[in-house]
């Protein structure tokens, strides 16, 4: 059987229009991308400041 091959993605996405991105916002918008092309995502992510530390999330979406 084949061996997938895939890519690893290491990085910080900063908005270039002077606002916020939020990481739910980015996320739903990454995995649209994803499935559109028929590729499949592993992996996460987390809000960071403009210096690359962990922040608490500024889009919260919270499931019940």
């Amino acid at each position: 059987m084949k061996q997938p091959i895939g890519v690893q993605i290491e990085g910080a996405i900063y908005a270039t229009n002077g606002e916020k991105v939020g990481v739910n916002e980015f996320l739903d918008a990454f995995i649209e991308f994803i499935e559109r092309n028929g590729w499949h995502f592993g992996g996460g992510g987390y809000q960071i400041d403009e210096e690359g530390n962990q922040i608490d999330p500024i889009d919260n979406i919270f499931i019940v």
